[in-house]
């Protein structure tokens, strides 16, 4: 079981590592590339995903309902705990509720269940993107429009994906493989991004990042433990769930707070203090869904 979680874990964080490396000797421009992951390769990956004829839309509408509980859930769990804390909740539970199912969760999923399971953390990536798009940036500015999220990328990969799966549509491979090809890029390169992403951050208010990363998978595993009592989810997609609840916090919950100037400091703190504790709480959490 050790090497396999060994297996699991190692490939992700190393490819971390090497961006971090990188990040740190070269200090490169990311926000370039980190567009193209946003409007290219994630959206490629998640079309591809969704319109390829092995997805079944109604096997996963349930985890999508799950998964979309355990970040409300973790919301309303930690809003209490920030105000007891005396934190900004605007600054606090965002972190707590949107999590690293891109960058992490995408990789770590087909690791761990096999490549069958990269349908399972495509639905979970849209339906966090939804939330987090919408009800996420309303939590920090009340003036933003949902309607701006139909204008991403990801949100009309995901539209056309589940269109052609539900209408059973199928494209010519001559379309099909590189849309393939392109989708296969994100993954390294989300891992890779988030690495040097690490480099931007500094060390400020380490006790709101220390607490943070203790509460986020706390909250996320508690929560999800609930879930999978109330909706019924085949074995597969509860030890899915489990993990996903797991997850530390998205870098994009820093790349919001910095937009709306929501402390991004402390958020920064938050989002780094909980990917390094990940190096332990994700293994742990391995050993206990693996069969």
């Amino acid at each position: 079981m050790m090497l396999r979680i060994i297996s699991i874990v190692f490939p992700i964080f190393a490819i971390v590592a090497v961006g971090y490396l990188y990040g740190r000797r070269k200090q490169p421009e990311m926000a370039i590339l980190n567009q193209l992951i946003m409007d290219i390769f994630a959206p490629a990956l998640i079309f591809f995903v969704l319109a390829r004829r092995e997805f079944e839309p109604e096997q996963y509408l349930s985890l999508a309902v799950a998964g979309i509980a355990v970040m409300l859930g973790s919301g309303l769990l930690s809003y209490p705990l920030a105000r007891r804390l005396d934190f900004d909740w605007r600054t606090f539970v965002p972190p707590m509720m949107f999590t690293n199912y891109g960058n992490l969760g995408l990789p770590l999923f087909v690791l761990a269940f096999g490549d069958s399971a990269l349908s399972a953390a495509v639905v979970l990536f849209v339906a966090g993107n939804f939330l987090h798009f919408t009800l996420g940036r309303y939590l920090l500015d009340h003036t933003v429009h949902p309607v701006t999220l139909f204008r991403t990328p990801i949100f009309l990969a995901s539209i056309s994906g589940l269109l052609f799966a539900l209408m059973q549509w199928h494209l010519p491979k001559a379309i099909e493989f590189p849309i393939e090809m392109l989708g296969q890029v994100a993954i390294p390169l989300l891992l890779f991004s988030l690495g040097v992403r690490l480099t931007k951050f500094d060390w400020h208010d380490w006790k709101i990042g220390v607490i943070g990363a203790i509460v986020c998978p706390a909250v996320g595993v508690v929560t999800a433990l609930v879930v999978t009592v109330i909706v019924d989810l085949p074995e597969l997609q509860t030890r899915q769930l489990m993990l996903f609840g797991a997850l530390p916090p998205a870098v994009l919950n820093f790349l919001f707070a910095e937009q709306f100037t929501q402390e991004p400091r402390k958020v920064a703190s938050i989002v780094v203090i909980g990917t390094l504790s990940s190096i332990v709480i994700i293994p742990v959490m391995l050993t206990v869904i693996l069969p």
